[in-house]
């Protein structure tokens, strides 16, 4: 096991960890590790020996050899061309730029958009103005943005907006699986990357 791989096998780690619907804590006290420990592994800031991702493995009823090809199958280098439309039914001018199911969601909007709702999301968003204008509404305030410009949204930020210019591109950022709610406070469950692209907004 070399080093890139001890990094990378944070993630099989915690996916394998929630799959089970095990805490940190329940891990710890199986594998003999501390909970510290366990999240910097599932984190990736720390690299697990052998004998250490040995231990997890056997907590989490699996072997090293299998979380390392779980880790493995997990790597992803994907690019989407300009112009091209992946998923989703929010039609030709809505694209996802980030294919499949990912902890990354980026959906890229042109032209004329109204999101005609509010949304709420648990986590951070992103939003940068790559041609074109936009007008958002955030916290009781108006920010006009044109190109070049960036918004940044905190986890639990109300928002709406709107394109406001024929030639606008728009690219949002987020991390998947966040919740909206429209004006009447129904909660929506947004798509994790690949589906409706007007999740997004």
């Amino acid at each position: 096991m070399d080093d890139k791989e001890t990094l990378r096998v944070g993630t099989a780690v915690r996916r394998r960890r929630k799959s089970l619907a095990l805490t940190l804590a329940t891990v710890a006290a199986r594998s003999g590790l501390s909970v510290p420990f366990l999240s910097q592994i599932e984190n990736e800031r720390a690299r697990p020996s052998t004998r250490s991702l040995e231990r997890v493995a056997k907590a989490l009823e699996t072997t090293a050899a299998e979380l390392i090809d779980a880790a493995d199958s997990g790597r992803t280098v994907d690019v989407v061309r300009a112009g091209q439309y992946d998923g989703g039914d929010g039609g030709a001018d809505v694209r996802c730029v980030v294919r499949g199911r990912h902890q990354l969601r980026a959906t890229e909007y042109t032209g004329e958009q109204d999101t005609g709702r509010e949304f709420q999301h648990h986590g951070d968003e992103l939003m940068y103005i790559a041609d074109g204008a936009a007008e958002v509404e955030a916290e009781g305030r108006a920010y006009r943005l044109e190109r070049g410009d960036t918004l940044f949204l905190s986890g639990g930020v109300r928002h709406r907006w709107r394109a406001t210019e024929a030639g606008t591109r728009i690219l949002v950022v987020a991390a998947a699986g966040t919740v909206g709610h429209d004006d009447d406070g129904e909660t929506d469950t947004r798509n994790d990357g690949g589906g409706s692209a007007r999740a997004d907004g």
